[in-house]
Order: structure tokens, then C-alpha cells, then sequence
């Protein structure tokens, strides 16, 4: 059964969502990304992405104290990126209480880089987040498109020794009109034994039941949750 994990992006401290990317089009859903965590704890979900997008835009992670409360205060096994760009970086959010480090801009821009992270820190523990827009990779916070497959992309990192990724589609990020599954199903279909977590699009339950069918481990949920469009009851259905 697929995991839904909930999402928290963080601005200046506050858990909030942008559409497709746009700093621009920002929505304050709470001041205090600790409360919004505990409510998921309580529903008894297990996981949770969070996002720093003050450190994805300025390329150094900003709101390691945001972590270190919510991994401190809940028993959620958080991934954790944004602007995770050195080794010094990488510690200081598994020192903060990461599970988890969710990795794009480096894993794209010094491959060699990121892949040693994951063979010093192991496959559990590093994330690849790979962002596309028609199918092209883009990074920085989706600041910068790039002319990168991505299905190239995953499968030389696949070929590499990468087993887990989170493959968002930033043109569907944010406007809860449906993920792409045609897009998943085609990464699956050539690489059967990733896995692979959507992100991206989801707008309500039965488009979770949709990508757990194509055979998605996981999917990362977050304005279709606040905006009450995947209700509590729903969301405790997953619950591990």
C-alpha cells in the first residue's frame, strides 16, 4: 500500500505552499509548522517531507531550528531539504533530527558529489529529488530549467547504485488538478525496482489510489490537505 506523506515547506519560519514554484504565488497555511506536523502525527502518518524554500532559493539551508522542533516534538520520519549543497551541510540536518535528506540541485550540477554521498551515508539516507518541467530537469528551487532528461537522468542514477527518488512535476506542483501518471508510469516501466515517490498535482484520495495502482511507493500531499480537498478520515486510511 502507498505512503502518503505530508508536506511542509517552510518560509521564514511559517508552513506554507507555492503554485507551480512561484515565490510569487505563495499561501500561508500555518504559522507554526510544529502544529501542522503534530496533526499529521495524530492521524498516525508516519512520514513527512519538509521542505526548506529559504535555503532551496539562497543555496544554504535556513530553517534547521523548524526541523530540529518538529523531529524533536513528533515521532515523524522527516526527510529534509533546501540548499543542502556541502558535506557540512548534509550533517547539519541529520544533526537536526533528518531521517532523510532530500537532494536535487547537487545531484544534477555534481553528480560525483552527490553519488558519494550516498555510498558514505547509504541509500536509506539520501533522497534524490528530481524536478522537471516538460520532462527536463530543473534546479535551484525550480528557479533554472536545464536540458536533462529526466528518465535519462534517473536511470544513470539507478545504474549507479540510487534506489529512492521523488519525481515532481513542477507545471502540476501546487494546482491540485491531477498528478502525472503517465509520466510515473513510464519511469516505472523502465526502472520497475525504484522507488519511486510522487509529488506533484494530487487533488484528491482518488488520485492517490491511482499512482498506488501504477505502483508508486509513496506520495508527497500538501495543498490538497490543507485546502480540506483529502479529508482526515481519508488520510487515516494510510496510516502506518
Amino acid at each position: 500500500m502507498i505512503d502518503i506523506i505530508p508536506a511542509i515547506d517552510i518560509i521564514g519560519g511559517k508552513c506554507v505552499r507555492l503554485t507551480h514554484g512561484d515565490f510569487a504565488r505563495k499561501t500561508v497555511y500555518a504559522d507554526d509548522p510544529l502544529e501542522a506536523a503534530k496533526r499529521f502525527a495524530g492521524l498516525g502518518l508516519s512520514r513527512l517531507h519538509m521542505v526548506d524554500l529559504d535555503g532551496a532559493k539562497n543555496g544554504k539551508p535556513a530553517n534547521l531550528a523548524v526541523l530540529e522542533l518538529v523531529a524533536s516534538e513528533t515521532d515523524l520520519v522527516v526527510d529534509f531539504g533546501g540548499g543542502i549543497k556541502t558535506k557540512s551541510d548534509l550533517e547539519n540536518v541529520y544533526t537536526a533530527g533528518a531521517a532523510a535528506a532530500n537532494i536535487g540541485s547537487i545531484a544534477v550540477k555534481e553528480p560525483e558529489t552527490f553519488l558519494g554521498w550516498v555510498h558514505e551515508f547509504g541509500v536509506d539516507r539520501i533522497l534524490l529529488g528530481a524536478d522537471c518541467r516538460n520532462r527536463k530537469l530543473a534546479v535551484n528551487g525550480w528557479q533554472t530549467e536545464t536540458e536533462v532528461s529526466i528518465l535519462d537522468f534517473l536511470m544513470e542514477m539507478y545504474s549507479k547504485g540510487v534506489r529512492k527518488a521523488f519525481v515532481t512535476d513542477i507545471s502540476r506542483d501546487g494546482a491540485m488538478n491531477g498528478p502525472s501518471i503517465e509520466l510515473y508510469t513510464q519511469i516505472l516501466g523502465k526502472l520497475p525496482d525504484l522507488d519511486l515517490i510522487a509529488s506533484g498535482g494530487v487533488g484528491s484520495f482518488g488520485d492517490v489510489e491511482a499512482l498506488d495502482r501504477i505502483g508508486c511507493s509513496a506520495v508527497i500531499v500538501g495543498k490538497a490537505i490543507y485546502e480540506g480537498r483529502i479529508t482526515d478520515a481519508e488520510l487515516t486510511r494510510y496510516a502506518r
